[in-house]
């Protein structure tokens, strides 16, 4: 239980590092701006139904939530990138 308390508080804060990313990169405008709105939502919609699908199939919320962060530090490091 420790566990997946302390992996949901991390989830938490990567998320809001990479909403202040993605909010600074659509701040800037342009083309970039608009793909990475139209990425952002692809990504959050493919991401939920992959956990209803592990949920449904029995899957622990460890599991779930440690997909979660690996989709987050992702976005994360392809921001900062670019």
């Amino acid at each position: 239980m420790w566990k997946l308390g302390v992996d949901m508080a991390m989830l938490g804060v990567e998320a809001q590092t990479v909403i202040g990313l993605r909010l600074a990169k659509i701040a800037l405008g342009g083309p970039a701006a608009a793909v990475e709105a139209h990425l952002m939502v692809g990504e959050k919609v493919a991401a939920a139904g992959e956990a209803a699908m592990q949920v449904a199939t029995g899957k622990s919320p460890c599991h779930v939530v440690r997909g979660y962060r690996r989709k987050v530090r992702a976005n994360a490091r392809r921001l900062r990138k670019g």
